[in-house]
């Protein structure tokens, strides 16, 4: 077989030259038929044949220029003549228009250069051609175009900002183009498109907040600044690339609300402090949201919330004292009940429940607003009210809870108010003052037998364990449970009564209670009446067999029913064991001196005068008193009244109240002192060597959980241990402690 004639350059590109002519008028427009699949192969094969002949025939290196130069050709006559014309969209639209027919012309070129794509490109490591043709378009057409291009797309954008439709499509299409030509990087959107797009954007931005802060209340400020967020959002959805969402967005956030903040919160009648005054909850959660979205955006927010919430708090504290001291006006400088005070728990209950559920709504329970309502509660839940203790009201809170004839409350309502009870004692500083009011009310409740359910009392405990500690509730377990102890010695009383063929001649019941979980009583020699005396003798045998154990007689603590019979009709008392020692003095006696009934029952002062008091002075008027005044005076003299009566067949006369008040802060005040002692001699003892205000620091920290250390007690204390030897001085540096084993 005859060797090929090699085909020549000229010849060979000459029908290369009509193809591309071909398609030129085919992407233009122009009536012409399209490529049939002999003219295509006519064109490979060309191509193909021009490759592989032998040096000096062999054109590849020539094609590949003779490639790149086509595109230029067709780019310089055909294309930027026409994109020089246009302006605005139209340049735009007709700018994709030629990058189509572009990447059109590539696609074909690159099918009909196919060979030398495959074998010359690779093996001399040059660009693909389908590089080569992007190339051509970047430094021809893009160059040329892209400032145009970048100044109409941004007009577009801003005419869509002011609420106009535009061709969203062809933006993107359009901005495709600038990340194509990156070839693979992002630099030339990012140079030639989005810096400009970050400008203008913050430049629009900035106009418009500038205008609206001056005319828009918060609220309608912020329903605009989410509006333009979202529809920011939608945009780089729409036609941006979305590695600019992040930027973009920032920009926007800068202008709307960083610039702005301070402006927005504090405005007169509609910023924040407005907003939470007027319960706008709605706006609230809107605020949370948009400033959220910048740094530290939100701390601004909580401290005004902390401050508001603190505001409403303290107003409750003026409130309760104002109507505590009027009333106190009216009663002459006495406080009759307690009602005012009670209900200022009830009213912090309820405004904790508001602002929690603000915090957990509006805020999405952010620890940050969690921290501000805390604060804030603590601010003046410490704070005395009406010249009590939060610790002490909230202990008479759930005492009034808890007792038979306290507040009319469903189970569900009673387990609940306790729980938020215990929740807001999280915020008290004088854990040990509210455990100390709390055990002292548990114990009347539990000996007068006037707790409402033995499962309310648990739960309570239950949950103040949880709360505070094991160590918090475990005395109260104790008296829950010793009472239940105490009915089973009962019953083992009266079981060894029957055993022994015994009787008494009055009903008694005895409650056997361990000393060390019960509040302190005072212990009084009574002078018994006879018939108690037999009982107490009879339980005293009972009780010897119980070794290592010491009975104490409470008898302040004690109960009786008593039967009067007066001209009238006998009506049965219900009173206190010495009230009732006082009255059967009189079945003897016609009239007795107060000192001969103090001689009689051997009592202080202090006692006789509030039994004599509460039977002669206050409502029930069972002795008469010579003279008839309402204070009880050494000279006076008491007679029994038979003319005595009231509509009532049962009646119960309680003593005056004795000021316990002053005795559990006593009580608090010297356990503290303890528990000073104990955690100093600990710190010590684990460190052997340490600084005072160390020291101080470290006591404080171990402390703080139930009450807050007072800075002058503890120096007071590490004194007292200094003096007892369990610290000492350092010779050289006296603000240095060691411990002495």
């Amino acid at each position: 077989m005859a060797d090929r004639k090699p085909i020549e350059l000229q010849d060979g590109w000459s029908v290369m030259q009509n193809g591309i002519n071909k398609l030129i008028r085919l992407l233009e427009g122009e009536q012409e038929e399209q490529f049939n699949a002999e003219q295509y192969m006519s064109l490979y094969t060309t191509i193909y044949d021009m490759c592989t002949q032998k040096p000096p025939h062999d054109y590849s290196e020539q094609l590949y220029g003779k490639y790149k130069e086509a595109f230029s050709t067709y780019i310089t006559e055909k294309v930027l003549p026409i994109l020089k014309e246009h302006r605005e969209e139209v340049l735009l639209k007709e700018l994709y228009k030629r990058w189509c027919n572009h990447n059109l012309m590539v696609r074909w070129l690159s099918r009909f250069f196919n060979y030398l794509d495959r074998y010359y490109v690779v093996r001399h490591t040059l660009s693909p051609l389908k590089d080569v043709g992007l190339i051509c378009f970047k430094d021809l057409v893009y160059t040329e175009i892209r400032t145009r291009a970048k100044d109409a797309v941004l007009r577009l954008v801003e005419k869509e900002r002011d609420g106009e439709l535009i061709d969203r499509i062809l933006v993107k299409n359009v901005l495709g183009i600038f990340i194509e030509v990156g070839m693979g990087g992002m630099e030339s959107y990012e140079r030639d498109f989005e810096e400009h797009l970050l400008s203008e954007t913050a430049s629009f931005f900035k106009r418009k907040a500038a205008e609206w802060v001056e005319q828009d209340s918060c609220p309608d400020y912020m329903v605009k600044a989410e509006e333009c967020l979202k529809q920011e959002e939608e945009r780089v959805d729409n036609y941006f690339h979305n590695t600019t969402k992040a930027k973009l967005l920032k920009e926007v956030e800068t202008e709307l609300l960083s610039n702005y903040e301070t402006v927005l919160l504090q405005k007169e009648h509609s910023g924040c402090s407005a907003l939470l005054k007027d319960d706008k909850t709605d706006d609230l959660a809107r605020m949370y949201r948009l400033f959220q979205r910048i740094p530290r955006g939100l701390d601004p927010v909580a401290e005004i919330f902390k401050e508001h919430v603190e505001q409403e708090g303290n107003k409750l504290v003026k409130d309760v004292t104002e109507a505590v001291e009027s009333k106190k006006e009216k009663d002459g400088g006495k406080l009759k009940n307690l009602v005012d005070r009670e209900q200022f728990v009830r009213s912090v209950i309820e405004l904790h429940d508001k602002y929690l559920q603000y915090v957990s709504t509006c805020f999405c329970n952010s620890s940050l607003f969690h921290k501000a309502l805390k604060e804030a509660f603590e601010a003046f839940c410490n704070k005395s009210v009406a010249g009590s203790s939060t610790a002490e009201l909230m202990a008479t809170f759930c005492d009034n809870l808890l007792k038979k004839g306290g507040e009319k409350l469903s189970d569900e309502a009673i387990e609940d108010t306790l729980d938020k009870v215990v929740k807001l004692l999280a915020y008290v500083s004088d854990k040990d003052l509210f455990a100390e009011f709390y055990r002292k009310k548990l114990s009347r409740r539990l000996l007068n037998d006037k707790s409402s359910s033995d499962d309310h009392e648990r739960s309570i405990l239950s949950r103040l364990k949880q709360q505070c500690g094991a160590q918090f509730t475990s005395k109260m377990e104790g008296m829950v449970t010793d009472l239940q102890l105490a009915r089973e010695k009962q019953q083992q009383f009266d079981e060894w009564m029957s055993n022994m063929s015994k009787t008494l001649s009055i009903e008694m019941t005895v409650t056997v209670l361990t000393i060390g979980y019960w509040p302190s009583y005072k212990v009084h020699e009574l002078a018994l009446p006879k018939e108690m005396v037999d009982g107490v003798e009879m339980f005293k045998k009972f009780f010897e067999t119980e070794k290592h154990r010491k009975l104490t007689w409470i008898y302040s603590q004690g109960m009786c029913h008593l039967k009067a019979n007066f001209d009238a009709k006998p009506i049965e008392l219900v009173i206190n064991t010495m009230q009732t020692a006082l009255l059967l003095l009189f079945n003897d006696t016609a009239e007795l001196t107060y000192l001969e009934i103090q001689e009689r029952l051997n009592l202080p002062d202090e006692d006789i005068g509030r039994m004599l008091h509460s039977l002669s002075c206050a409502k029930y008027k069972l002795l008469t008193k010579d003279p008839s005044t309402k204070t009880i005076a050494k000279t006076d003299k008491f007679v029994f009244n038979n003319k005595f009566t009231d509509r009532m067949r049962r009646i119960k006369i309680p003593l005056p109240p004795a000021d316990e008040k002053k005795k559990v802060i006593e009580d608090v005040d010297k356990d503290r002192q303890f528990q000073i002692d104990a955690a100093i001699v600990r710190t010590m003892k684990s460190r052997k060597v340490l600084q005072h205000q160390q020291l101080v620091l470290e006591v404080v920290q171990q402390l703080s959980r139930m009450f807050k250390p007072d800075f002058k007690l503890i120096k007071k204390r590490i004194e007292d241990l200094i003096s007892r030897e369990y610290l000492e001085r350092d010779k050289e540096n006296p603000q240095l402690f060691k411990y002495m084993a």
